[in-house]
């Protein structure tokens, strides 16, 4: 649980030192964590976003870790699952938390009306959002940091820095911005005498007005009051105090110090729990006083992923014995850094040098580099036989069973109580026209049509290309509705076919349980029932639907209301309503070679639904419309083309792509499918020209889950977007025009 400075060391070294039977999961809000040490530089500006966070989507691809991005709100320690907000709770043998702090603002109006720098893990929004203030905020501004160690100093210099080159920039007067330091105690406490005047005098030099022996004790809006009784004016206030524990922490049972930090043996183990482990900022030693730094949180990777290899063995753990003394390395914000070690200090830009050349070396250990891996695995991969794994003995007979030879036919279902105890948790929107479903199985299902409604049938299936399985659920579901909603039906009832690889009975319970629960609140949501379905056990996992929408028909017996792919008039316009660039992404994902935001921001517009865009478009007049799926844009672009009798013209630079699908398809990363797709050139009437276009893999690219293309009539089409707009379809937009098919021309002609 959580990407901090611990975790990701035990990523790499589960990598190098793999055990075969152990599943990692990474639980994390972001999908990058910033290294804290070179944070203070992004914000001066000396780094980019990049340079300072690790991609733990790509790590986790790089080393075989299952990534899980989800906000994690508790701990059942009696069922052994870690409690996530929005969705089931994830299983565990052993559970290490690594989440770093949260602030501690007991002061009045502080969590109001003050900025809190920990968690850094989403200090880059609230940094992004303080800095759109400052650009914006007229004349004078005033500044606060409460904080006086060395994060609240090192913090306070660079923003100093960063701000006033920005406002220099717009020709602006820097010396109108004004910066106070609140410490209650002296400035950098835990530092020695010589390192604390020199940053006396570095304050002094930049004006930065110290407050020192100032505890806070009030926070408005504008303003803070010292416990003196003194009011100060401010505009931004920076909360940099000491953190602690998430609020979270404090109902799990687990033993926690005055700051609600987890209390641990030697061994980094819970003194209440041996299930539970724990490092960095969160952890709190019961023989060592450990400061708050960085330092400590890397340092404690090796043995922690140690000791969790050694508990899954069942094997004695190892203490981990922290350094006494340790050298911090803090910049002035200007490319000057002063070292500080026990009563050793000094400084120099040379410092600053060295402190760079550390970070960076640190970053580096953990950049994957596409399909090359992780940096220095090759060298390190060799590792001696493990140990076997602690199983129970029904557990150990079981994962034998998973490695040998296993039948097929019906004996390859999953087992009864397996399929029984995963779907018993599962709440299926309650539906009048069906008379026999799961509520009460039976050989199969029993379902009413409704007066005056024609059934819709579609299915699909395919196999998971993201290993997480509930987000796979939600996709597959989208995706297999996705045909419906293109039709203009309602959505009634689906059955589902998955595919589950052998295993321990928990871990396939726990799998189906996640990819079902994923399915199901995206069936609730459009408002179909799911009756039944079929497992069975394979290699991979894969999950499919055959469902059933319901569509109007009239006195005579004829469908009304229903959308076909046919029925394009001239002069039309095709809108697309979600972005492209799936199959790209995901074949580049399955390299390591894509960044995690793209992944994250590639999954969040597949598990969108289109159920809203159909009718906005029906709205609209729509005249055709089919789902952006497998075959790609030319191939579902000629689908409708040809049986309307038109021509379309696509416009190659009005496409909207998901962020790093051109990337991935400029450096050759393609999908499988990619080279059946393309043989769709013969149906475009310039395909010779736009095949020599950088662009034009993503018009034959398969999509998963993509978004609806529909033509709407020329005068409806702007109204049509700004609705889609409105709706969260941020990326919809018109790709192209259909027109008359000129004789002896091909379906599609792109334009440049």
């Amino acid at each position: 649980m959580g990407g901090g400075h611990s975790h990701v060391g035990v990523l790499r070294y589960f990598a190098m030192h793999p055990l075969p039977g152990v599943r990692i999961t990474l639980i994390c809000t972001d999908a990058h964590t910033p290294y804290s040490g070179m944070l203070p530089g992004y914000v001066a500006g000396h780094y980019t976003y990049d340079e300072v966070h690790i991609d733990l989507c790509r790590l986790c691809a790089a080393t075989g870790a299952r990534f899980i991005q989800a906000e994690v709100t508790g701990l059942n320690r009696d069922a052994r699952t870690v409690q996530l907000r929005g969705r089931p709770d994830v299983d565990y043998d052993l559970v290490s938390i690594n989440t770093g702090s949260t602030p501690q603002m007991q002061v009045v109006g502080a969590a109001a009306h003050a900025v809190p720098v920990k968690p850094i893990t989403g200090f880059q929004q609230r940094w992004l959002a303080l800095l759109a203030r400052v650009e914006q905020h007229p004349g004078s501004l005033t500044i606060a940091l409460v904080g006086g160690g060395a994060g609240g100093v090192e913090l306070c210099l660079a923003m100093q820095y960063r701000l006033r080159a920005m406002l220099q920039a717009a020709g602006r007067d820097a010396e109108a911005l004004q910066f106070h330091l609140f410490t209650s105690e002296e400035l950098l406490p835990t530092h020695n005498s010589g390192v604390r005047t020199r940053f006396a005098r570095v304050l002094a030099q930049r004006g930065v007005h110290v407050h020192q022996h100032t505890p806070i004790a009030e926070v408005q809006a504008g303003r803070l009051r010292t416990a003196q009784g003194s009011w100060f004016a401010a505009d931004e206030v920076l909360w940099v105090t000491q953190a602690g524990g998430g609020t979270w922490l404090q109902d799990t049972g687990l033993a926690l110090d005055p700051r609600h930090c987890i209390r641990l043996h030697d061994t980094l183990q819970s003194i209440s729990d041996p299930r539970v482990f724990a490092a960095g900022d969160v952890a709190a030693m019961e023989n060592f006083a450990l400061e708050k730094a960085g330092v400590f949180a890397v340092r404690m990777g090796m043995p922690l992923a140690r000791n969790l290899q050694r508990a899954v063995q069942g094997l004695p753990l190892q203490p981990y014995r922290p350094q006494r003394r340790w050298l911090a390395l803090i910049s002035t914000g200007d490319k000057y850094a002063v070292a500080s070690r026990g009563a050793i200090g000094f400084a120099g830009a040379w410092v600053w040098r060295w402190k760079d050349w550390i970070d960076r070396r640190f970053m580096q250990r953990f950049s994957v580099q596409g399909a090359d891996g992780l940096a220095g695995m090759p060298a390190l991969a060799a590792a001696a036989p493990p140990a076997p794994l602690q199983l129970s003995a029904e557990e150990s007979q079981q994962a034998q069973a998973a490695v040998a030879m296993r039948c097929g036919g019906c004996g390859a279902k999953v087992g009864a109580s397996v399929l029984s105890r995963a779907l018993q948790s599962l709440w299926v929107a309650p539906n009048p026209d069906v008379l026999l479903g799961l509520d009460s199985p039976d050989d199969a299902a029993v379902v009413r049509v409704p007066p005056g409604k024609a059934l819709v049938h579609s299915v699909d299936f395919f196999r998971a290309f993201v290993d997480d399985p509930f987000v796979f659920g939600q996709i597959a579901a989208n995706h297999a509705l996705g045909d419906l909603f293109a039709m203009g039906a309602q959505p009634h009832t689906a059955t589902a076919i998955a595919t589950v690889p052998p295993g321990v009975d928990r871990q396939v319970e726990a799998t189906l349980r996640q990819m079902m629960a994923g399915a199901v609140q995206v069936l609730n949501a459009a408002g179909c029932t799911l009756i039944g379905g079929h497992s069975g056990e394979g290699a991979e996992l894969a999950l499919g639907f055959a469902v059933n929408g319901l569509v109007d028909m009239d006195a005579h017996g004829q469908m009304t209301g229903v959308l076909r792919k046919g029925g394009m008039q001239p002069g039309d316009v095709l809108l697309l309503t979600k972005p492209m660039g799936t199959g790209a992404l995901f074949a580049a994902h399955g390299r390591a070679a894509a960044t995690g935001r793209w992944v994250q921001a590639a999954l969040a517009s597949m598990v969108q639904s289109n159920q809203a865009a159909a009718h906005t478009l029906r709205a609209h007049g729509a005249t055709a419309c089919t789902d952006l799926t497998g075959f790609g844009l030319v191939g579902h672009t000629v689908e409708m083309a040809r049986p309307s009798g038109m021509q379309v013209v696509l416009d190659m630079n009005a496409l909207p792509l998901l962020d790093g699908a051109r990337d991935c398809v400029q450096q050759g990363l393609l999908s499988s499918l990619h080279s059946a797709n393309a043989r769709q050139q013969h149906a475009v009437q310039n395909a010779s020209e736009a095949m020599a276009h950088a662009h034009w893999p993503l018009l034959v690219d398969p999509q998963t889950a993509g978004g609806l293309l529909a033509s709407v009539p020329a005068a409806q089409a702007a109204a049509c977007m700004a609705a889609l707009h409105a709706q969260g379809y941020t990326a919809a937009c018109a790709i192209g025009r259909v027109q008359a098919l000129p004789a002896g021309e091909a379906s599609v002609r792109v334009a440049f």
